[in-house]
């Protein structure tokens, strides 16, 4: 009987394990007016944060978003890690995440977004991210404060301050982001391999926030495409520095005619840049006007632009590979 009974122990451990790392998936869509039976379907996106599963300490929760435009402000908060939203429409149009907040109705900058990101591992692909205030001020699309973050096959739209990325490493691949002033802001460590990143007005792409060099935070851009809408003979900037220690890297990207010669500006005028590091690499387009840019900014070499390779840039002491784990979305 005491080996019946310890038989019957070891076959709950064997089957209780695999368990324990079980994934989650559920889904989201407006057709349905309320959580179903099973647990695994929701109307909205943050009342299947809320209320789905929790997966096994190793297992991962999937929201997989039917078409539709879903008018709410989204929070994945600290307790939700290994989060994977996924739009299940044919192009990341027809899944969008909407609100509108802006500085003033919301209090400040840091209270305007769309959809905050607080757990780490979190991924998304194939859908939007909207604010749609327009040029109201501050209003954030999305704050990312996840480390091991993935984005693909994503748009950003808002105008100023669109995409905040604070916190963590973050990768984003094949997406859109849209926007006016400083719209992708912020001290992450990011790299945004060949997407497009799109001026709707006279302004600053990136308003990065580094406050010491030995901070290994930064924004890489690989294979970009920057384009403008008519500015009407005006001009804008890759990037001013939020904080004194600024960094940003261009590598091999196009840049078109709207694109100030100096390249870069300081944050205010007649301020110098000498503490930051803003380079480029490989610059074509009419854009590339690589005499004229901004004293303190940087020609790289082959070798100089080594460690802002994808993997040697994100790869941190737990060697992450995040050209490996976007290959697994959508």
């Amino acid at each position: 009987m005491r080996i019946l009974n310890w038989l019957t122990v070891a076959a709950t451990v064997l089957i209780s394990a695999p368990l324990q790392a079980q994934d989650v998936h559920v889904h989201v869509s407006h057709e349905l007016a309320a959580a179903t039976a099973d647990g695994l379907g929701y109307p909205t996106i943050q009342m299947a944060l809320d209320h789905a599963p929790q997966p096994g300490p190793a297992g991962r929760l999937y929201i997989q978003i039917a078409p539709g435009i879903y008018h709410e402000r989204v929070f994945v908060t600290q307790n939700r890690p290994r989060t994977t939203f996924t739009g299940t429409g044919t192009d990341p149009g027809k899944v969008v995440i909407s609100a509108s907040q802006n500085a003033k109705s919301a209090g400040g900058t840091f209270f305007t977004s769309t959809v905050e990101v607080n757990g780490e591992g979190f991924e998304a692909g194939n859908l939007t991210f909207e604010n749609s205030a327009g040029n109201t001020g501050q209003a954030v699309a999305i704050t990312v404060r996840s480390d091991r973050a993935v984005f693909k096959h994503c748009r950003f739209l808002g105008d100023q301050d669109t995409l905040f990325s604070d916190f963590g490493r973050q990768y984003f691949l094949d997406s859109y982001i849209q926007g006016g002033v400083d719209f992708i802001f912020g001290n992450a460590t990011a790299v945004f391999d060949n997407s497009e990143i799109h001026i709707i007005r006279p302004g600053y792409l990136t308003a990065q926030s580094r406050v010491s060099p030995e901070q290994k935070t930064g924004y890489v851009f690989h294979h970009a495409r920057i384009t403008a809408e008519d500015l009407h003979g005006k001009l804008f900037y890759l990037g001013r520095p939020w904080r004194p220690f600024s960094r940003v890297v261009f590598l091999d990207c196009e840049m078109p005619a709207s694109l100030s010669p100096q390249g870069w500006s300081p944050w205010t005028p007649g301020a110098t840049i000498e503490n930051t590091y803003y380079a480029e690499r490989g610059s074509a387009g009419p854009g590339a006007t690589v005499p004229s840019r901004l004293a303190g900014s940087h020609q790289l070499t082959a070798a100089q632009a080594g460690p802002f390779a994808t993997k040697r840039f994100l790869g941190g002491v737990d060697h992450w590979n995040p050209v490996a784990e976007a290959a697994k979305l959508p």
